[in-house]
């Protein structure tokens, strides 16, 4: 899939199919945030996949209870292991995205999660003082195709040279 169509095509998933996430599928995602770029190549951070029913339901209620959680097959927890870099959430932004447009490539859906109770989530999962939580990405195979969202003109969004005054 060329990347501008997956741009276009990627959308919020909240509803899954109750099946795994193929493990082909799933490396291929995986290799999409290992390939991100990160501020000096620190990559400072790690990713938890989460298959474990159990556990996705304890991350619902850490999750303001969305229950999505739950039903993807998947959810990756993205981690910073070193929360005191000043591009730390940068970083780790990046690498989520790029795990988004792989999983629209390789036929997924994924929904990026940022409400969520942090030390909750550092709690159910052993996560390390000195190690932030960042992010929940959902991952699994679509129940629905989403819905496009309307986006800002071009016009609106982008500036020649500097602030217009």
């Amino acid at each position: 899939m060329d990347v501008f169509d997956a741009l276009a095509r990627r959308r919020s998933i909240r509803k899954y199919v109750a099946l795994p996430v193929p493990e082909d599928k799933l490396q291929k995602v995986l290799q999409a945030a290992q390939a991100a770029p990160s501020a000096s190549n620190r990559q400072e951070y790690r990713f938890i996949v989460v298959r474990d029913q159990e556990t996705r339901e304890r991350l619902v209620h850490a999750a303001s209870d969305q229950g999505f959680l739950a039903e993807a097959g998947v959810v990756i927890v993205a981690c910073a292991t070193d929360p005191s870099h000043r591009w730390h959430a940068v970083d780790v932004a990046i690498a989520i995205d790029h795990m988004t447009l792989a999983a629209v490539a390789e036929g997924l859906g994924t929904c990026w999660i940022g409400a969520f109770e942090e030390g909750a989530v550092k709690s159910i999962l052993g996560i390390p003082e000195g190690v932030r939580a960042v992010m929940l990405l959902t991952l699994g195979l679509p129940a629905e195709e989403g819905r496009p969202r309307s986006r800002k003109s071009l016009k609106e969004l982008v500036v020649e040279e500097e602030w217009p005054g």
